[in-house]
Protein backbone atom coordinates (compact mmCIF):
# COMPACT_ATOMS: atom_id res chain seq x y z
CA UNK A 1 0.00 0.00 0.00
CA UNK A 2 1.12 3.58 -0.68
CA UNK A 3 0.24 6.26 1.87
CA UNK A 4 0.99 9.81 0.71
CA UNK A 5 2.17 12.35 3.26
CA UNK A 6 -0.58 14.74 2.18
CA UNK A 7 -2.95 14.25 -0.75
CA UNK A 8 -4.34 17.72 -1.47
CA UNK A 9 -6.51 16.45 -4.32
CA UNK A 10 -8.37 14.21 -1.87
CA UNK A 11 -8.52 16.94 0.76
CA UNK A 12 -10.18 19.36 -1.65
CA UNK A 13 -12.39 16.82 -3.38
CA UNK A 14 -14.81 16.78 -0.45
CA UNK A 15 -15.69 20.41 -1.20
CA UNK A 16 -15.32 20.22 -4.99
CA UNK A 17 -18.83 21.35 -5.89
CA UNK A 18 -18.75 24.26 -3.43
CA UNK A 19 -15.31 25.31 -4.67
CA UNK A 20 -16.58 25.26 -8.25
CA UNK A 21 -19.56 27.40 -7.23
CA UNK A 22 -17.19 29.86 -5.50
CA UNK A 23 -15.04 30.00 -8.65
CA UNK A 24 -18.04 30.74 -10.82
CA UNK A 25 -19.29 33.39 -8.39
CA UNK A 26 -15.99 35.27 -8.58
CA UNK A 27 -15.70 34.96 -12.37
CA UNK A 28 -19.25 36.25 -12.80
CA UNK A 29 -18.64 39.17 -10.43
CA UNK A 30 -15.99 40.73 -12.66
CA UNK A 31 -14.13 41.92 -9.53
CA UNK A 32 -10.94 40.04 -8.65
CA UNK A 33 -8.92 42.12 -6.15
CA UNK A 34 -10.13 43.59 -2.83
CA UNK A 35 -13.83 43.05 -3.30
CA UNK A 36 -16.80 41.56 -1.48
CA UNK A 37 -15.39 38.02 -1.20
CA UNK A 38 -12.36 39.30 0.67
CA UNK A 39 -14.48 41.47 2.94
CA UNK A 40 -16.75 38.53 3.72
CA UNK A 41 -13.87 36.16 4.42
CA UNK A 42 -12.08 38.69 6.63
CA UNK A 43 -15.26 39.12 8.68
CA UNK A 44 -15.94 35.37 8.92
CA UNK A 45 -12.37 34.44 9.85
CA UNK A 46 -12.09 37.24 12.41
CA UNK A 47 -15.23 35.91 14.09
CA UNK A 48 -13.88 32.35 13.97
CA UNK A 49 -10.64 33.44 15.65
CA UNK A 50 -12.35 35.64 18.22
CA UNK A 51 -10.80 38.94 17.14
CA UNK A 52 -12.17 42.21 15.83
CA UNK A 53 -10.11 42.50 12.66
CA UNK A 54 -8.70 40.20 9.98
CA UNK A 55 -6.67 41.62 7.09
CA UNK A 56 -6.01 39.27 4.17
CA UNK A 57 -2.54 39.48 2.63
CA UNK A 58 -0.45 37.62 0.07
CA UNK A 59 1.10 34.97 2.33
CA UNK A 60 2.08 34.13 5.89
CA UNK A 61 5.55 35.71 5.70
CA UNK A 62 4.00 38.98 4.58
CA UNK A 63 1.47 38.77 7.42
CA UNK A 64 4.24 38.69 10.04
CA UNK A 65 6.31 41.32 8.25
CA UNK A 66 3.43 43.76 7.80
CA UNK A 67 2.47 43.45 11.46
CA UNK A 68 6.05 44.14 12.56
CA UNK A 69 6.21 47.11 10.19
CA UNK A 70 2.86 48.41 11.44
CA UNK A 71 4.22 48.47 14.97
CA UNK A 72 7.27 50.41 13.76
CA UNK A 73 9.76 47.64 14.45
CA UNK A 74 12.99 48.08 12.52
CA UNK A 75 16.77 48.55 12.65
CA UNK A 76 18.22 48.41 16.15
CA UNK A 77 15.35 46.32 17.50
CA UNK A 78 15.52 42.69 18.57
CA UNK A 79 12.66 40.22 18.24
CA UNK A 80 12.72 36.87 20.05
CA UNK A 81 11.87 33.93 17.78
CA UNK A 82 11.93 30.14 18.24
CA UNK A 83 15.11 28.31 17.30
CA UNK A 84 12.85 25.46 16.10
CA UNK A 85 10.51 26.84 13.44
CA UNK A 86 10.05 27.34 9.72
CA UNK A 87 12.40 30.07 8.54
CA UNK A 88 9.59 32.49 7.60
CA UNK A 89 9.32 33.52 11.26
CA UNK A 90 12.93 34.71 11.16
CA UNK A 91 12.79 36.18 7.66
CA UNK A 92 9.95 38.55 8.58
CA UNK A 93 12.08 40.03 11.36
CA UNK A 94 15.10 40.40 9.10
CA UNK A 95 12.98 41.97 6.35
CA UNK A 96 12.06 44.77 8.79
CA UNK A 97 15.72 45.45 9.49
CA UNK A 98 15.40 44.09 13.02
CA UNK A 99 17.45 41.23 14.49
CA UNK A 100 15.95 37.79 15.24
CA UNK A 101 17.13 36.40 18.57
CA UNK A 102 16.63 32.67 18.95
CA UNK A 103 15.14 31.04 22.05
CA UNK A 104 15.21 27.26 22.44
CA UNK A 105 12.11 25.02 22.60
CA UNK A 106 10.76 22.89 25.37
CA UNK A 107 12.16 19.44 24.43
CA UNK A 108 8.82 17.77 25.17
CA UNK A 109 6.41 20.05 23.27
CA UNK A 110 8.87 21.44 20.67
CA UNK A 111 7.35 24.89 21.24
CA UNK A 112 9.33 27.90 22.43
CA UNK A 113 10.25 27.68 26.12
CA UNK A 114 9.14 30.70 28.20
CA UNK A 115 12.26 30.38 30.38
CA UNK A 116 14.43 30.61 27.26
CA UNK A 117 12.51 33.73 26.23
CA UNK A 118 13.25 35.35 29.58
CA UNK A 119 16.95 34.60 29.23
CA UNK A 120 17.06 36.10 25.71
CA UNK A 121 15.64 39.52 26.61
CA UNK A 122 17.97 42.51 26.29
CA UNK A 123 17.40 46.29 26.41
CA UNK A 124 16.87 46.15 22.62
CA UNK A 125 14.10 43.54 22.73
CA UNK A 126 10.76 44.88 21.51
CA UNK A 127 8.69 41.79 20.68
CA UNK A 128 8.27 38.03 20.97
CA UNK A 129 6.97 35.83 18.16
CA UNK A 130 5.78 32.52 19.62
CA UNK A 131 4.92 29.91 16.99
CA UNK A 132 2.10 27.45 17.62
CA UNK A 133 4.24 24.78 16.05
CA UNK A 134 2.75 21.71 14.35
CA UNK A 135 -0.74 22.88 15.38
CA UNK A 136 -0.13 22.92 19.14
CA UNK A 137 -0.47 26.19 21.09
CA UNK A 138 2.57 27.64 22.81
CA UNK A 139 2.28 28.45 26.53
CA UNK A 140 0.74 31.86 26.00
CA UNK A 141 -0.08 32.79 29.60
CA UNK A 142 3.55 32.40 30.59
CA UNK A 143 4.71 34.25 27.46
CA UNK A 144 2.24 37.11 27.95
CA UNK A 145 3.27 37.43 31.60
CA UNK A 146 6.91 37.84 30.57
CA UNK A 147 5.94 40.30 27.85
CA UNK A 148 3.87 42.40 30.25
CA UNK A 149 6.73 42.67 32.76
CA UNK A 150 9.15 43.78 30.06
CA UNK A 151 6.64 45.85 28.03
CA UNK A 152 7.04 43.73 24.89
CA UNK A 153 4.68 43.00 22.01
CA UNK A 154 3.54 39.42 21.44
CA UNK A 155 2.83 38.53 17.82
CA UNK A 156 1.57 34.97 17.39
CA UNK A 157 2.71 32.97 14.39
CA UNK A 158 -0.50 30.96 14.03
CA UNK A 159 0.19 29.63 10.54
CA UNK A 160 -0.02 26.00 11.66
CA UNK A 161 -2.80 26.27 14.23
CA UNK A 162 -6.09 27.32 12.63
CA UNK A 163 -8.76 26.07 15.01
CA UNK A 164 -6.44 25.21 17.90
CA UNK A 165 -7.27 26.40 21.41
CA UNK A 166 -5.26 27.41 24.45
CA UNK A 167 -7.20 27.10 27.72
CA UNK A 168 -10.37 27.25 25.63
CA UNK A 169 -9.36 30.37 23.68
CA UNK A 170 -8.57 30.27 19.95
CA UNK A 171 -5.04 30.80 18.76
CA UNK A 172 -4.73 34.06 16.89
CA UNK A 173 -6.48 35.91 19.73
CA UNK A 174 -3.91 35.42 22.48
CA UNK A 175 -1.33 38.18 21.94
CA UNK A 176 -1.00 41.75 20.67
CA UNK A 177 -1.69 40.47 17.14
CA UNK A 178 -1.28 37.31 15.08
CA UNK A 179 -0.25 36.19 11.62
CA UNK A 180 -1.40 33.14 9.73
CA UNK A 181 -0.84 31.42 6.40
CA UNK A 182 -3.25 29.82 3.97
CA UNK A 183 -0.61 27.90 2.04
CA UNK A 184 -2.43 24.91 0.45
CA UNK A 185 -1.05 22.39 2.94
CA UNK A 186 -2.28 24.28 6.01
CA UNK A 187 -5.33 23.13 7.99
CA UNK A 188 -7.17 26.03 6.37
CA UNK A 189 -5.49 25.99 2.98
CA UNK A 190 -6.25 27.99 -0.14
CA UNK A 191 -5.82 26.75 -3.69
CA UNK A 192 -2.84 29.05 -3.99
CA UNK A 193 -0.97 31.29 -1.57
CA UNK A 194 -2.45 33.58 1.03
CA UNK A 195 -2.19 34.85 4.58
CA UNK A 196 -3.80 37.15 7.11
CA UNK A 197 -3.08 39.43 10.03
CA UNK A 198 -5.38 39.23 13.06
CA UNK A 199 -5.78 41.88 15.75
CA UNK A 200 -8.19 43.65 18.08
CA UNK A 201 -6.35 46.94 17.46
CA UNK A 202 -8.19 48.94 14.81
CA UNK A 203 -5.22 51.25 14.19
CA UNK A 204 -2.91 48.29 13.49
CA UNK A 205 -5.49 46.70 11.20
CA UNK A 206 -5.79 49.93 9.21
CA UNK A 207 -2.00 50.21 8.98
CA UNK A 208 -1.69 46.65 7.64
CA UNK A 209 -4.46 47.39 5.13
CA UNK A 210 -2.50 50.39 3.88
CA UNK A 211 0.83 48.59 3.72
CA UNK A 212 -0.60 45.60 1.83
CA UNK A 213 -1.87 47.95 -0.90
CA UNK A 214 1.10 50.20 -1.80
CA UNK A 215 0.70 52.23 1.41
CA UNK A 216 -2.57 53.57 0.06
CA UNK A 217 -5.61 54.44 2.21
CA UNK A 218 -7.52 55.50 -0.92
CA UNK A 219 -6.76 54.97 -4.61
CA UNK A 220 -3.71 56.90 -5.86
CA UNK A 221 -2.98 58.36 -2.42
CA UNK A 222 0.10 56.80 -0.80
CA UNK A 223 0.76 57.70 2.83
CA UNK A 224 3.36 54.98 3.49
CA UNK A 225 6.11 53.18 1.59
CA UNK A 226 3.92 50.14 1.15
CA UNK A 227 3.94 46.77 -0.59
CA UNK A 228 1.78 44.72 -2.92
CA UNK A 229 0.48 41.86 -0.77
CA UNK A 230 -3.21 41.23 -1.28
CA UNK A 231 -5.34 38.13 -0.77
CA UNK A 232 -7.26 37.94 -4.05
CA UNK A 233 -11.00 37.43 -4.46
CA UNK A 234 -10.69 33.89 -5.80
CA UNK A 235 -8.63 32.63 -2.87
CA UNK A 236 -10.90 34.45 -0.41
CA UNK A 237 -13.92 32.71 -1.95
CA UNK A 238 -12.21 29.32 -1.74
CA UNK A 239 -11.23 29.99 1.87
CA UNK A 240 -14.83 30.81 2.78
CA UNK A 241 -15.77 27.32 1.57
CA UNK A 242 -12.87 25.66 3.38
CA UNK A 243 -13.57 27.56 6.61
CA UNK A 244 -17.00 25.93 6.85
CA UNK A 245 -15.30 22.51 6.84
CA UNK A 246 -12.38 23.37 9.10
CA UNK A 247 -13.78 22.08 12.40
CA UNK A 248 -14.82 18.73 10.95
CA UNK A 249 -11.45 18.37 9.19
CA UNK A 250 -9.63 19.15 12.45
CA UNK A 251 -11.78 16.59 14.27
CA UNK A 252 -10.58 13.92 11.85
CA UNK A 253 -6.97 14.98 12.43
CA UNK A 254 -7.51 14.67 16.19
CA UNK A 255 -8.89 11.15 15.81
CA UNK A 256 -5.89 10.03 13.74
CA UNK A 257 -3.49 11.64 16.21
CA UNK A 258 -5.21 9.88 19.11
CA UNK A 259 -4.79 6.51 17.43
CA UNK A 260 -1.14 7.16 16.60
CA UNK A 261 -0.44 8.17 20.20
CA UNK A 262 -2.14 5.08 21.61
CA UNK A 263 -0.24 2.83 19.20
CA UNK A 264 3.15 4.35 20.10
CA UNK A 265 2.68 4.21 23.88
CA UNK A 266 5.64 2.49 25.51
CA UNK A 267 7.66 2.21 22.29
CA UNK A 268 11.02 3.70 21.40
CA UNK A 269 9.20 6.18 19.14
CA UNK A 270 8.25 9.17 21.29
CA UNK A 271 4.80 10.62 20.46
CA UNK A 272 4.10 14.34 20.85
CA UNK A 273 3.56 15.63 24.39
CA UNK A 274 0.32 17.61 24.78
CA UNK A 275 -0.01 19.81 27.89
CA UNK A 276 -3.38 19.71 29.62
CA UNK A 277 -4.18 23.27 28.58
CA UNK A 278 -3.65 22.64 24.86
CA UNK A 279 -6.20 21.53 22.27
CA UNK A 280 -4.06 20.98 19.15
CA UNK A 281 -5.28 20.66 15.59
CA UNK A 282 -2.42 18.40 14.45
CA UNK A 283 -1.24 20.28 11.40
CA UNK A 284 1.65 17.84 11.73
CA UNK A 285 2.08 14.72 13.84
CA UNK A 286 5.75 14.82 14.79
CA UNK A 287 7.40 11.93 16.59
CA UNK A 288 10.95 11.57 17.88
CA UNK A 289 13.44 8.72 17.88
CA UNK A 290 17.22 8.33 17.93
CA UNK A 291 16.75 5.99 14.93
CA UNK A 292 14.95 8.61 12.84
CA UNK A 293 16.77 7.91 9.59
CA UNK A 294 16.22 4.16 9.91
CA UNK A 295 12.54 4.71 10.67
CA UNK A 296 12.10 7.01 7.70
CA UNK A 297 13.80 4.54 5.38
CA UNK A 298 11.68 1.65 6.70
CA UNK A 299 8.44 3.56 6.25
CA UNK A 300 9.48 4.66 2.77
CA UNK A 301 10.30 1.07 1.76
CA UNK A 302 6.79 0.17 2.87
CA UNK A 303 5.17 2.92 0.82
CA UNK A 304 4.58 5.44 3.62
CA UNK A 305 5.69 8.99 2.87
CA UNK A 306 7.11 11.08 5.71
CA UNK A 307 8.78 14.47 6.06
CA UNK A 308 11.11 16.21 8.50
CA UNK A 309 9.95 19.54 9.92
CA UNK A 310 12.61 20.89 9.94
CA UNK A 311 15.89 19.26 8.84
CA UNK A 312 18.02 22.40 9.25
CA UNK A 313 17.31 25.01 11.94
CA UNK A 314 17.27 28.64 10.74
CA UNK A 315 20.55 29.53 12.44
CA UNK A 316 22.35 26.85 10.39
CA UNK A 317 20.95 28.02 7.05
CA UNK A 318 23.36 29.81 4.69
CA UNK A 319 21.30 32.99 4.79
CA UNK A 320 21.96 33.24 8.54
CA UNK A 321 25.60 32.17 8.41
CA UNK A 322 26.55 34.96 10.83
CA UNK A 323 24.49 33.17 13.52
CA UNK A 324 25.86 29.67 12.96
CA UNK A 325 28.37 30.01 15.80
CA UNK A 326 25.63 30.33 18.41
CA UNK A 327 24.97 26.98 20.09
CA UNK A 328 21.31 25.98 20.00
CA UNK A 329 21.63 22.34 21.00
CA UNK A 330 17.96 21.51 21.50
CA UNK A 331 16.93 22.69 18.05
CA UNK A 332 19.94 20.93 16.53
CA UNK A 333 19.12 17.66 18.30
CA UNK A 334 15.47 17.79 17.30
CA UNK A 335 16.51 18.30 13.67
CA UNK A 336 18.14 14.85 13.59
CA UNK A 337 15.53 12.99 15.67
CA UNK A 338 12.07 14.18 14.58
CA UNK A 339 9.92 12.88 11.76
CA UNK A 340 6.41 13.82 10.65
CA UNK A 341 3.96 10.99 9.98
CA UNK A 342 1.13 11.25 7.45
CA UNK A 343 -1.92 12.99 8.87
CA UNK A 344 -4.77 14.43 6.88
CA UNK A 345 -8.58 14.65 7.07
CA UNK A 346 -8.75 12.62 3.85
CA UNK A 347 -6.79 9.63 5.18
CA UNK A 348 -8.78 6.41 4.97
CA UNK A 349 -9.17 3.89 7.79
CA UNK A 350 -7.04 1.43 5.83
CA UNK A 351 -4.26 3.97 5.49
CA UNK A 352 -4.28 4.82 9.20
CA UNK A 353 -4.22 1.14 10.19
CA UNK A 354 -1.43 0.43 7.73
CA UNK A 355 0.73 3.23 9.16
CA UNK A 356 0.11 1.94 12.69
CA UNK A 357 0.88 -1.69 11.75
CA UNK A 358 4.08 -0.61 9.99
CA UNK A 359 5.23 1.47 12.96
CA UNK A 360 4.65 -1.50 15.24
CA UNK A 361 6.59 -3.76 12.86
CA UNK A 362 9.53 -1.36 12.98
Amino acid sequence: MRVPFLDLKSVNRSAERSLEDAFRRVIDSGWYIQGKELEAFESEFAEYCGVNHCVGVGNGLDAIHLLLASYGIGPGDEVIVPSNTFIATWLAVTRCGATPVAAEPNPASYNIDPQAIEAAITPRTVAIIPVHLYGQPADMDAINHIAARHKLLVIEDAAQSQGARYRGRPTGSLGSAAATSFYPGKNLGALGDGGAALTNDRAIALKVKQLRNYGSPVKYQHDSLGYNSRLDELQAAFLRVKLRELDSANARRREIARRYTEALAGSEIQPPHVPGWADPVWHLYVVRTARRDQLQEYLNLNGIETMVHYPTPPHLQKCYAEMSHKPLPIAEKLAVEIISLPISPSMTEKEVEYVIDTLRAF
